[in-house]
């Protein structure tokens, strides 16, 4: 993607809290100021495992995310923020005793809720409030953290209020507004009591008419004045039909919308040429971005569905364009305005399922489903709401007097000039309505200069938190009661010395943790101190201590006996059991790995690991845990990105190294990526001549730090392993030049 607007110091502020702090951010803005943007560049950048969620399965499949109901699994009734529960008014409600009845997580599922950092809601102005408090309640039971908003995860609200309402029957919103003063996000009870920094992006790339702009400002606050209400009223041509050119009718609902398209197809001459999309896998037809079944004739209006890569860009999601020539997988549109032509091939969107990979300690998107078709629809007509976040030159808004709260300031906007605007109906006073709610909630926003200061405030407290969080046992005490759990009903080779196995790790564990609780407090007092004082020194001394007392005690109280275990059952040939305790192995390496990587602002913390392995021969050989086979001759799934690099330079194939580990290939890329930008081995080795060839060709014309553009434009031809080694070998040698230059 297009790297944001430098000068845009709001997006890089809000992007600064995301990435550094643990702050929850209400992320909005008026159309046209970049909130897809920065979705977008949230999503490449952090380095915290993210999930992105929205209301509707179109708004999911834009966002490159999944929708709340489907990840969360909400109760499709209203959700009673108490204990309330049974049927009001034949409508089914959920409350908080009754919600976990109908969820059925796997436990893949829960330790992936476990192991989120950053949740995303986009498209925030159309959730509820009573869904928001259910994800609340979710997050806190599975993540075992019921004192803590959405149980410590951050959340970044992605939306505009001032556009189309949550829709909500009148027999619920009768029941829930007992409880709730307002259907939006901002009136569930976690938001009340734990508000968001509210953060606007002021920058308008939609609209450069600063009278227009002025206009759609007060429309947006219901600040519309007479003179305001003549200028959009002169646009007032109720005949105008724009036949013969660019314009797109924008009307309130499907039916008109659908009609008008039938009708304008119908009435041109010529061929109709009918395109099948394909679904493959788990995609709903729901969600589709156009049609299944896209009907087409030379000469007809269509409206691009995405934006276009290249730079500078051709076309962009809303973007009206007429279909020149068409042939079997090729149409040739010539670009409203500029009137240039480009070839179209068809394009796929991806539906994900989200996973947590132990490996990297990163959560993954899987592709689940997907859906190829032109990237274009029919666009003499669009609905005001299938508009939201479209941008078009020319626009003739046809909505009568069936105005919802913020319907006027959604079809204006989407335009770029007032020049480009046609109305069939007069707008009035009465048509203009902003929610009362909505104004005193946007009275919270935080100004730039109050930002700046809480910004540096905020990642202190965030590295402190992050530093605390490293000594917290719940995961390594859960795994291991896990553990103890299998064993209890299996046939094992000797299952006494299993059980005696259990309870020593259950022992050391438990002993673990309470001295790590007992750290945590002395830890808070360092904390303090080197906050207050600016005294560093006790804190990085104590930490080291720590580091060396857990590393010798996570190595020979766990993962040695764990590995005597293993040993022995290898001999039992007990395959089942040995997979077990191989896992088991992992996770306690990668408690170990947690220990190793903690940080705290510029405090060198390796003096505890550089004790410990010094008074133990051998000990550094053994920080990297062996590539070890597993019974049915494949390697072990906890074993770390070592055993691939040797598998790799040996001669194996990504694919066969990928098969023997029982990893994704993805993950095997990863970890060659890692060797790379670690000094193991060279780029040459894993990036052919060509293949870097083109990435970098790409990155030239792409001007992008981020993989995931660049790998649309690839395809095939390169891995997102590859995309990344090239951009960190790029970066790298950009850096040697300056220093050189220097």
């Amino acid at each position: 993607m297009p790297q944001p607007d430098s000068s845009n110091i709001i997006f890089h502020l809000a992007a600064d809290f995301i990435n550094h702090t643990n702050r929850h951010i209400f992320l909005t803005g008026k159309a046209g100021t970049g909130k897809t943007t920065f979705l977008k560049y949230i999503k490449e950048h952090t380095r915290k495992n993210t999930i992105v969620v929205a209301p509707t399965g179109v708004a999911a499949i834009n966002a490159g995310g999944v929708t709340m109901h489907s990840f969360f699994q909400l109760p499709f009734g209203p959700f009673i923020p108490g204990t309330k529960r049974g049927f009001t008014d034949d409508v089914n409600t959920t409350d908080k005793h009754s919600l976990f009845r109908n969820i059925r997580f796997t436990n893949e599922k829960k330790v992936l809720l476990q192991e989120m950092e950053l949740l995303i809601i986009d498209e925030v102005s159309m959730v509820r409030a009573d869904m928001l408090d259910a994800i609340d309640v979710i997050l806190r039971h599975f993540r075992n953290k019921p004192l803590l908003p959405f149980g410590g995860v951050q959340v970044l609200y992605i939306g505009d209020l001032y556009q189309l309402p949550p829709v909500v029957p009148e027999s619920e919103w009768s029941m829930l507004s007992e409880y709730y003063s307002s259907i939006f996000f901002f009136a569930a009870k976690v938001i009340e009591q734990h508000p968001p920094l509210y953060v606007e992006l002021k920058k308008i790339y939609r609209q450069n008419e600063q009278l227009f702009i002025d206009v759609l400002n007060r429309v947006r606050n219901s600040e519309v004045l007479h003179t305001d209400l003549q200028l959009l009223n002169e646009r007032y041509q109720p005949t105008f039909k724009g036949e013969n050119e660019e314009y797109i009718v924008l009307t309130t609902h499907n039916r008109k919308a659908d009609e008008i398209n039938a009708r304008r197809l119908a009435d041109m001459p010529g061929k109709v040429y009918r395109f099948e999309g394909k679904i493959e896998g788990d995609f709903s037809d729901k969600a589709l971005p156009t049609e299944l079944l896209l009907q087409l004739k030379v000469g007809a209006q269509v409206m691009f569905l995405k934006n276009d890569l290249a730079q500078p860009r051709r076309y962009y999601n809303g973007k009206l364009a007429i279909v020149k020539a068409i042939e079997e997988e090729e149409i040739t549109l010539m670009l409203a305005g500029s009137h240039e032509e480009l070839k179209l091939g068809k394009e796929t969107w991806r539906n994900i399922r989200y996973s947590y990979n132990p490996e990297d300690n990163s959560i993954e998107e899987e592709e689940i489903g997907s859906f190829t078709q032109f990237p274009i629809r029919l666009a003499w007509a669009i609905t005001i709401h299938k508009s939201q976040g479209l941008t078009f030159e020319k626009a003739i808004i046809d909505a009568g007097q069936a105005f919802a709260p913020g319907q006027v300031y959604v079809a204006l906007s989407r335009c770029t000039s007032l020049e480009g605007l046609v109305l069939h109906s007069r707008i009035g006073y009465g048509s203009i309505r902003t929610d009362r709610q909505v104004v005193a909630f946007a009275e919270k926003e935080n100004e730039p200069n109050e930002l700046v200061v809480l910004l540096e405030m905020e990642k202190k407290k965030y590295q402190a938190t992050a530093l605390l969080q490293s000594f917290d046992w719940y995961r390594m005490q859960t795994t291991v009661r896990s553990f103890a759990v299998w064993i209890q009903d299996k046939k094992l080779p000797d299952f006494e010395a299993a059980l005696k196995l259990s309870r020593t790790l259950a022992a050391k564990t438990e002993q673990q943790s309470e001295v790590a609780a007992k750290f945590v407090l002395q830890l808070q007092q360092l904390l303090d101190t080197a906050v207050q004082t600016g005294e560093m020194e006790p804190l990085r001394e104590r930490v080291n201590k720590a580091i060396g007392y857990f590393t010798q005690s996570i190595y020979e109280d766990l993962i040695v006996p764990v590995q005597a275990e293993i040993a022995a059952t290898r001999k039992a040939k007990a395959k089942k059991y040995l997979l077990q305790l191989m896992a088991l192995e992992g996770d306690c390496w990668n408690k170990l790995r947690h220990i190793w990587e903690i940080a705290y602002a510029d405090l060198d913390f390796t003096t505890g690991l550089k004790n410990y392995l010094q008074l133990r021969e051998g000990a550094a050989e053994a920080a990297t845990p062996p590539a070890k086979e597993k019974a049915s001759g494949k390697l072990e799934k906890g074993s770390s990105r070592r055993g691939t690099l040797e598998l790799y330079l040996g001669g194996k194939s990504i694919a066969d190294i990928a098969a023997s580990r029982q990893l994704a290939v993805s993950t095997i890329e990863s970890h060659l990526a890692q060797c790379i930008e670690a000094g193991e081995m060279d780029i040459d080795k894993f990036v052919s001549e060509n293949t870097m060839r083109l990435i970098l060709k790409h990155i030239g014309e792409l001007g992008a730090t981020a993989a995931g553009p660049i790998k649309e434009r690839v395809g095939d031809a390169a891995s997102y392993a590859e995309i990344r080694v090239v951009q960190w070998y790029l970066k790298k040698k950009q850096e040697e030049k300056i220093m050189n230059d220097n």
